[in-house]
């Protein structure tokens, strides 16, 4: 559905409020993803992907593909472009199928439990909400927060994920629940951390990589720095942290409202351009017949500091 806002800065919300939640919930997400909330929307996901590497299995897996320790940037790049071309185009359109298809692949080569699925499902659905209701600049309407559950909820079907609970405060509770019991430390959940860790200091320049670090850790929980085993956050970081996105929210929420969708339009490293000639089908893992375009990142590149890294 391609629709236009209502005049005014709450042009969108007044379009989201006369959407239904279940049968509009790509347009209505894609909506306070990619025009009100996208700043938001990429932090929590960089934040919310992190977070799924606290359940052992899943940092175990990660551990044993080597996939986060010598490729971190081109696989951060591949989920989130498969991700967000579903959310700027939909699960069902022809660029959203062949996203379902390269990440269904993704995954087929290993061994994954149906709740691992599930619970790294919850995140894209609860991580982005949470922060938003903590540093949006404006709050959520009920019918973006449904949105959110139904999109995911159908891209978790067309994965072939089972038991996908049908209602938002059944699948939230799943989320607390399995964070309950998996959330603990091992050593595989610390290296992937820290090749996380590192990934996230590359983005800037090498002066700033420190207090990047510091930052990272000080926006953790106590919940995933125990589980990573990290040292707990310095509170006073956290607390100036918080002031400032608050403080950009603020200042967001008199600028002008987002006309084109900014899904797939951030920064990623590794596809030049993108989405400019690419299709989904560029990303991920890609059969040995397939080159990678002209000035696709290689994907046997290893990352710099995989060599080197050392316990925090």
């Amino acid at each position: 559905m391609d629709i236009a806002p209502k005049r005014g800065r709450f042009g969108w919300l007044a379009r989201i409020e006369e959407l239904d939640p279940v049968r509009d919930c790509h347009t209505i997400h894609r909506i306070t993803a990619g025009h009100e909330f996208p700043f938001d929307y990429q932090r929590a996901l960089e934040f919310a992907l992190f977070r799924t590497y606290c359940v052992p299995s899943i940092s175990e897996l990660l551990q044993k593909t080597g996939e986060f320790e010598f490729r971190p940037q081109k696989r951060y790049d591949d989920t989130s472009l498969l991700m967000a071309e579903m959310l700027e185009h939909g699960y069902d359109s022809p660029r959203g199928r062949e996203s379902l298809r390269m990440v269904n692949r993704m995954h087929g080569r290993y061994t994954i439990s149906n709740d691992d699925m599930l619970y790294v499902l919850t995140t894209f659905i609860y991580e982005p909400l949470d922060w938003i209701d903590r540093f949006g600049w404006r709050r959520l309407h009920p019918n973006e927060r449904l949105a959110a559950f139904h999109f995911y909820r159908n891209v978790g079907i067309r994965m072939g994920i089972k038991n996908i609970p049908d209602s938002f405060q059944e699948f939230a509770r799943f989320k607390l629940d399995y964070e309950q019991q998996h959330f603990r430390f091992t050593e595989s959940n610390h290296r992937v951390g820290l090749y996380t860790l590192a990934l996230f200091e590359s983005w800037f320049p090498r002066p700033l990589r420190p207090a990047v670090r510091r930052g990272v850790l000080a926006m953790m929980d106590e919940s995933m720095a125990r589980a990573f085993g990290f040292p707990a956050g310095s509170l006073t970081v956290r607390r100036a942290l918080h002031r400032g996105l608050r403080t950009r929210a603020r200042v967001e929420r008199w600028l002008p409202k987002r006309r084109v969708s900014k899904t797939t339009s951030g920064t990623n490293r590794t596809y030049p351009n993108y989405p400019q000639g690419y299709t989904p089908a560029n990303l991920g893992v890609r059969p040995p017949s397939s080159p990678a375009p002209a000035g696709a990142g290689n994907s046997e590149t290893v990352h710099p500091r995989a060599e080197r890294i050392t316990k925090l």
